[in-house]
């Protein structure tokens, strides 16, 4: 998948040898999202406001962050939302499964778990997006967030937002497996607005914004204190391990922020095991939010995450506000 990825984002041209599987998977992606316009299958109108934040690419982004802050930022304007995901990654005894700051993250999956845990919001993942409404509905939830919800058609949506990695774009803009698309850049003209986390080197001509994604503290995985990002809490070289869809974000970051350290980029919602917090030069070892909910049951007192937070321009905020007043 590495060598794949580099060659979507770095201009190689074997990939147009996979135009007929790219062409296939277009195919299926357009019937599936025909079959619920055409009322062929049913989309569920939710009676609350519904706003889906996603992508069209493969890989982080910083919907989530975005997610979060979201969430965060309705409550303060006297709502009380309610965040819906997939759980990617996670297998529920049950489902709608309603997902605390505390659940197994086997069970949840590790962004359900993180948003839990930043926001202090009711969370709830299931396959089916409707009946996880439903619930958080039920619960006196008034508006709802669908994490990753772009290209889950069966909820109804009153605003899509799609978010961008402003500096990888849309890499070679073309479909999977021939390029990092889950749907063809044309989509773009039906959403909402686009948000690019940076600046987007490819602009579209629809409505967009940027926001970026601002380090906010280090948290020790063991006690959940945390640090100003000014008072770094620990000294020398670290490991800085990454199990997302873009790792490199997360070591530019770090250089950012002047800390030293050797890089060991993981495969997105890797499953992390005891080994791979412990190196044995005892240095220590520093990961993203995302990765924390997964490794906080074994750490140790050597690790510690950097949280982020995601900061969107004034405009977009303005641009929220006016939309929500007419919903």
């Amino acid at each position: 998948m590495k060598g794949l990825e580099s060659a979507w984002y770095n201009g190689a041209r074997w990939p147009v040898l996979l135009t007929p599987l790219e062409m296939l998977y277009k195919r299926i992606a357009d019937r599936r999202r025909q079959a619920y316009h055409s009322g062929r299958r049913e989309i569920w109108a939710s009676p609350v406001p519904v706003i889906v934040v996603g992508n069209i690419t493969v890989g982080g982004t910083g919907k989530s962050p975005l997610t979060a802050w979201l969430g965060r930022w309705l409550q303060d304007q006297g709502w009380a939302p309610g965040i819906i995901s997939r759980g990617y990654g996670g297998h529920a005894p049950r489902y709608p499964f309603y997902v605390s700051e505390n659940s197994d993250v086997a069970h949840a999956g590790d962004e359900p778990v993180m948003l839990a845990q930043q926001t202090h919001l009711p969370v709830v993942v299931d396959p089916d997006r409707p009946r996880a409404a439903r619930k958080l509905i039920a619960a006196g939830c008034n508006i709802l967030l669908s994490d990753d919800g772009l290209q889950h058609h069966a909820l109804g949506r009153d605003i899509e937002l799609v978010v961008v990695d402003g500096a990888r774009g849309f890499g070679n803009g073309r479909c999977l497996p021939a390029g990092p698309l889950r749907e063809p850049l044309s989509r773009l003209a039906e959403v909402d607005a686009v948000i690019s986390n940076g600046d987007l080197q490819a602009p579209e001509a629809v409505a967009q914004y940027t926001m970026s994604l601002v380090p906010s503290a280090w948290r020790h995985l063991n006690d959940g204190v945390c640090y100003s990002i000014e008072a770094r809490p620990f000294d020398g070289r670290v490991h800085a391990i990454a199990g997302i869809g873009n790792p490199q974000r997360f070591f530019k970051t770090l250089e950012t922020l002047d800390v030293a350290f050797d890089q060991h980029p993981l495969p997105d919602h890797h499953r992390f095991s005891a080994q791979d917090v412990r190196f044995s030069d005892n240095r220590p070892v520093v990961m993203t939010a995302k990765d924390a909910v997964k490794c906080r049951p074994f750490a140790n007192e050597r690790c510690w995450s950097l949280d982020v937070e995601a900061r969107p321009e004034p405009a977009l905020i303005e641009w929220l506000a006016a939309r929500l007043e007419k919903l």
